[in-house]
């Protein structure tokens, strides 16, 4: 009878252990799983960012000077128009706004338009969709290149538009006056195709009963779109404006081909000014700092989008 005791609870402790460790298991999987993403944004993110704020705070030294501690001076030269740094910097950082500006909304409604107009049922649906979307899927050297050709001054297709009219030539590349809208005609040939792609599925997840209702009460067209539809997709608009000003400090590969900044910084962007100034030592401070103010930038705009539109963005349930 002791023996059927000591067996009976050496299987009760058994089952209250394997009970536990099941828990224990369930507590730490979620963990587990994240611990890739996790240790991923941290050398990729995360630690490069703590190293760009530290050495932002440092100038960098030679063989006869060492690093020395300088604090916020950095960011103080950056901002300062009589040092040469602070003069390229405040010349390329108000050419970064003017092409946000002028890409970001320009694309957006480019894309809303093209959406409206493809969310139906016409013939050849599935090829007009794509040939809008192939934008998005040539690199940004690509369609640099490509219109590098259509910009060129004399066999350039717009320059021989012009000349067939009887117009005077622009030279696109090159001139202070159009470079850089060159350039962010370049950004919106390429963004207007993801900004249709997105809008075009927050059309297709709209409830129809509500257009349905506003049919009955003899909405116009302009008024459901008005009244319904931009209302609805505020939660896609949201998504769509926050992800194409993030890319927008990213999309500088077309520089290479586009005049690479010049003439006179004229049409150069933040980004690639880090990548001019990137390779030379004496300059490392001022390329971390400016990397840190584009983060800052970022996450400041992220920040307050969200508190502005969020409240009040609407989402399928």
């Amino acid at each position: 009878m002791s023996n059927l005791e000591s067996f009976l609870d050496y299987r009760a402790a058994r089952s209250l252990s394997s009970g536990e460790y099941t828990r224990l298991w369930q507590r730490i999987l979620p963990y587990l799983l994240i611990l890739p993403t996790f240790a991923f944004v941290f050398l990729f993110t995360l630690l490069p960012t703590v190293n760009a704020l530290n050495q932002s705070l440092y100038q960098p030294g030679n063989v006869r000077i060492p690093t020395r501690y300088v604090g916020l001076q950095n960011y103080l030269d950056l901002f300062n128009p009589n040092t040469l740094i602070g003069a390229d910097f405040l010349r390329i950082a108000g050419n970064t706004l003017i092409y946000i500006v002028a890409t970001v909304p320009t694309s957006m409604a480019i894309g809303f338009g093209l959406a409206l107009l493809l969310n139906r049922k016409i013939r050849g649906l599935a090829l007009f969709r794509f040939a809008f979307f192939y934008p998005v899927l040539i690199p940004m050297i690509g369609a640099g290149s490509i219109f590098a050709f259509l910009f060129a001054d004399q066999i350039g297709l717009l320059n021989t538009i012009l000349r067939s009219f009887g117009l005077p030539t622009i030279k696109w590349i090159g001139d202070p006056n159009w470079t850089l809208l060159a350039i962010s005609m370049v950004s919106i040939w390429k963004q207007a195709g993801f900004c249709m792609i997105m809008y075009l599925a927050g059309l297709q997840g709209l409830p129809q009963d509500v257009y349905e209702a506003a049919d009955l009460d003899g909405a116009s067209a302009w008024q459901k779109i008005r009244r319904i539809t931009l209302p609805l997709l505020q939660g896609t608009t949201l998504f769509i404006l926050t992800t194409s000003i993030a890319a927008s400090f990213q999309m500088v590969d077309h520089l290479f081909a586009l005049g690479e900044g010049q003439p006179n910084e004229r049409s150069n962007l933040l980004l690639y000014f880090v990548f001019q100034k990137y390779n030379e030592p004496r300059n490392q401070g001022y390329v971390s700092a400016i990397t840190v103010i584009i983060l800052l930038a970022l996450l400041l705009f992220t920040a307050l989008n969200f508190w502005l539109w969020e409240r009040r963005t609407y989402y399928e349930n």
